[in-house]
């Protein structure tokens, strides 16, 4: 049998222009090797899964490439560069921290600093997690970070700043990674699905960048999951099935019951719901979600916020409009309530039940028909 290779691995960036939604971290980089304005020790930080520890490796092997194309990336051909993506490279070393987090694993890396690279023009030092570090090991390190040789550069990177002491963080320029916004995710799982000859419908690429929450190597994981399940057939059906969400279809009908003032199919929609195996939290989470949703489809101009597929945006303005602002920040005002109080409430089933009464007795209690 073939060998299987997670997409997370086999599309991961070789340069920096691949690297998604990071492009104020890239162009910086690529601006500093340009100019010659190298720092000699950097700190990655950021979500888990953005690309940190990519950007890294990038950087790694673009400053020890031999010939660099004109926009500043690696060639990927000569000496260098191969021996960086065959795994062979003496220039290129990494430490996780989290297992090697010792003042010995450290003092170990001190002394191979001292060593100047065979060839090439630097040796590069990569720390992940680098905030699992001892507090021996971080002092052990503070010297050789602030007075590396000139060939030595340092990258860190870690998902929790705050535990970095501040006499490391003054030794290196920080660059923040940030959670990867959910429409350069869907266009990443396109052309991966392109590649692949996976069939998709967009909302199910649009529901796995919601759950992934802006980590792309949380959605590439996802996808891998979902193409198993569906066969390579990727429906929004079979995404929610899968992942256990709640497909909103059901929300835009609840709201259709609450404009009708209709509480009876309010309460047997959310036995529907009970029956299929789903939480009073998740269910009024998902309403809450669903009429802030309808909020920033009130205007245009906040569609954005949504995180939809364009044809669920058109969904979303046409009930909101026929919805309007005062009565959606009232019906969201009782569901925000509810879904703040549920933990502490003793017949869960009943206070959910209450809740949707309230909201479907609003437009009544309005005056409207």
């Amino acid at each position: 049998m073939e060998n299987f290779i997670v997409s997370a691995r086999k599309y991961r960036p070789s340069t920096f222009g691949s690297v998604v939604g990071q492009q104020h971290v890239t162009t910086t980089l690529k601006n500093a090797i340009r100019t010659g304005q190298l720092a000699q020790a950097f700190l990655f930080c950021g979500p888990r899964g953005v690309g940190k520890t990519t950007c890294a490796r990038i950087l790694a092997k673009t400053i020890n490439c031999m010939h660099l194309t004109p926009d500043t990336e690696a060639c990927n051909e000569c000496e260098s560069c191969r021996s960086f993506a065959d795994g062979s490279s003496m220039n290129i070393f990494e430490l996780d921290a989290a297992s090697h987090n010792s003042v010995d694993d450290i003092r170990e890396l001190v002394r191979q600093v001292d060593i100047p690279p065979q060839t090439g023009r630097y040796k590069v030092y990569i720390i992940d997690e680098v905030h699992m570090l001892s507090p021996s090991a971080f002092n052990a390190f503070l010297k050789t970070l602030e007075e590396p040789p000139a060939y030595a550069k340092f990258i860190l990177a870690t998902t929790e700043k705050h535990k970095i002491i501040p006499t490391i963080l003054s030794r290196c320029q920080v660059f923040d990674f940030k959670r990867i916004q959910s429409d350069d995710i869907v266009a990443h799982l396109k052309e991966i699905a392109a590649k692949e000859g996976v069939a998709y419908e967009e909302e199910s690429l649009h529901i796995i960048a919601r759950k992934a929450e802006g980590g792309l190597r949380d959605a590439l994981s996802l996808f891998d999951q979902l193409v198993s399940f569906t066969q390579g057939n990727l429906t929004r059906q079979l995404c929610n099935e899968n992942l256990n969400l709640l497909d909103y279809e059901y929300y835009f009908r609840l709201v259709d019951y609450f404009r009708q003032g209709d509480i009876a199919h309010s309460l047997l929609l959310y036995q529907d719901v009970i029956d299929k195996g789903f939480e009073g939290q998740h269910f009024i989470t998902g309403l809450s979600e669903h009429l802030r949703n309808l909020m920033v489809a009130i205007d245009p101009a906040t569609h954005k916020l949504m995180e939809v597929s364009d044809a669920a945006r058109e969904r979303y303005g046409q009930q909101a409009a026929a919805c309007g602002l005062p009565l959606l920040l009232r019906w969201l005002d009782i569901s925000s309530d509810c879904e703040y109080r549920y933990k502490d409430a003793g017949n869960k089933r009943l206070f959910v039940e209450v809740a949707l009464m309230k909201l479907a007795s609003v437009i009544m209690a309005a005056g409207n028909p």
